[in-house]
């Protein structure tokens, strides 16, 4: 009913996360228009919660902000990596951890008004403990926090990283809807 059909699209930027594109597209009631783009691989988020309720949140500088951010383990997905894989990966390169059981907690688009970013959302439980291994040029440290806390962080700003207070609100939603105890052994691997 409202779709922009795209009559022309060209790449001004390709760089190694992202490309940037001006497209004219025109209305749904004719006219012209410029729309300028980010396209982006995407990424995946995992909110990885141990057997005793704490979070593992990672705590880095970002340039684009200019300041040190609180947020869940998260990275871009590589050239046709399935979601969850990537989520894995960035739980065991960012924590050391690795999960006996991912949920889907679904997707967002991180800014649609220009961006082609679609996140996936996991929780990750039943957690088993191993090493950091980071990028090379990465540098984080992670935090824990009890998991009600962090909920608390997100409503009261202290958490401002969108994709971090997604996850945490809806892994919130599902481990009071499920009454899933964040502990839990031998559960079904719901990933």
């Amino acid at each position: 009913m409202y779709d922009e059909k795209k009559l022309k699209d060209e790449c001004l930027f390709k760089g190694r996360v992202f490309e940037v594109h001006v497209a004219q597209v025109q209305l749904p009631d004719g006219r012209l228009a410029r729309r300028e783009l980010v396209k982006h691989r995407g990424g995946a988020c995992v909110i990885p919660i141990d057997a005793n309720g704490q979070a593992c949140l990672v705590e880095q500088f970002r340039i684009a902000t200019g300041q040190t951010l609180l947020e869940i383990p998260a990275g871009k997905l590589e050239e046709g990596e399935d979601p969850l894989e990537c989520a894995r990966r960035e739980l065991a390169e960012e924590t050391g951890y690795s999960a006996g059981r991912i949920i889907s907690l679904g997707m967002c688009w991180s800014s649609p008004g220009f961006s082609s970013e679609r996140l996936y959302l996991y929780l990750a439980l039943d957690l088993k403990n191993g090493r950091q291994h980071l990028d090379d040029g990465e540098f984080l440290s992670c935090r824990t926090f009890p998991f009600s806390e962090t909920v608390r962080m997100v409503l009261d700003g202290e958490i401002s990283d969108a994709k971090s207070q997604i996850a945490i609100l809806k892994a919130n939603q599902y481990l009071s809807a499920t009454q899933t105890p964040v502990g839990r052994k031998g559960a079904v691997n719901e990933s």
